[in-house]
């Protein structure tokens, strides 16, 4: 088993999904510090915000490891990392480190595998063009969307729309994409 650094967080980013952070809490600038130095990769980790802050389940079980791709001092003087998902991993065991750094044992999980887009999932292609169209920073994310793909294509949506944090863990420990695009199509078919 592998330990990771978790970087808890509300959003949510599957494997090639990208993500910008602002960095300023001592223990998350030591876990950028460690994963640029080669000494520990590190993993973002979806928080439950139906439970208390000390619950046990307050950090959920699908994390995934991430890379930094890039680096900039903000505005503010605050650090911003870019960051692209690169692995799933299931937490087996977490604990706090003495600065209060979330660590964990994980296991790797396989990521889906790049399969091309079926016909009937097209209008999910249309809907995801227009909204990287409507938001310019995540257009900015994503230069070069690969909606052919229906792995990226859901593994997009599942970080984009927002939805109850237990369903996004359950589409995404799918063994393929389709359960997820399926269940897309379903919503989209009924709001439109």
């Amino acid at each position: 088993m592998k330990q990771l650094a978790l970087f808890p967080l509300n959003s949510f980013i599957l494997p090639d999904g990208r993500m910008r952070l602002r960095v300023f809490e001592p223990r998350y600038l030591r876990l950028v510090s460690e994963a640029s130095s080669g000494k520990r990769d590190f993993a973002v980790a979806q928080i439950n915000p139906y439970v208390s802050q000390t619950h046990s389940d307050r950090i959920l079980s699908l994390a995934t490891r991430v890379n930094i791709e890039d680096f900039e001092q903000l505005e503010d003087g605050l650090l911003g990392i870019t960051i692209r998902g690169v692995e799933k991993v299931l937490i087996v065991r977490r604990w706090h480190e003495d600065d209060n750094l979330p660590v964990a044992e994980v296991t790797a999980l396989d990521n889906w595998p790049a399969l091309d887009i079926e016909p009937q999932y097209t209008p999910l292609i249309a809907q995801l063009e227009k909204l990287l169209q409507q938001h310019p920073a995540l257009q900015q994310l994503y230069p070069s969307p690969n909606y052919q793909n229906a792995s990226w294509l859901a593994s997009r949506y599942l970080e984009l729309i927002p939805m109850q944090p237990a369903l996004k863990q359950k589409l995404a420990l799918q063994t393929s994409p389709s359960p997820c695009l399926d269940s897309l199509q379903a919503w989209l078919n009924y709001n439109t």
